[in-house]
């Protein structure tokens, strides 16, 4: 009898100022196959998707996310279009994403499974980063 496929599960995110929520999140997503890869998204990336440079560079994510433990492999997100290429490319058996994208990427379910988590309550790198240098 042969074992199962490993599942691969993909997930993505910006992962500046990296916080428990970050933490929690990849955590849930290890945690529904056997193999975690995950995209950072590229300064350029974040900039046209916030308005706003991450405060840690791309590298600075890249080598934060790639020492987690949960974490496999880590690539750079260049763009939110080519999620599909991502997908196929890591031959991902499940997509997991904040459920604050919810419906966004159901086309997806034609080649894996779409799996939108439930973010940590209270914690946002935006109002991190607002209450750090003192804004409102």
């Amino acid at each position: 009898m042969s074992s199962p496929a490993p599942r691969t599960v993909i997930t993505f995110g910006t992962f500046d100022v990296f916080h428990v929520g970050h933490l929690k999140v990849i955590e849930r997503a290890a945690a529904l196959g056997d193999r975690l890869v995950v995209g950072v998204s590229a300064d350029e990336l974040n900039l046209r998707k916030k308005g706003r440079e991450p405060v840690f560079s791309e590298g600075e994510r890249l080598a934060i996310v790639a020492a987690l433990k949960p974490v496999d492999e880590v690539f750079v997100e260049e763009s939110l279009e080519l999620k599909r290429h991502y997908i196929e490319q890591y031959a991902a058996d499940v997509l997991v994403m904040g459920d604050d994208w919810a419906g966004k990427f159901d086309e997806f379910g034609d080649i894996c499974e779409v799996v939108y988590l439930s973010r940590t309550p209270a914690i946002s790198t935006t109002a991190l980063i607002e209450k750090i240098s003192g804004g409102s």
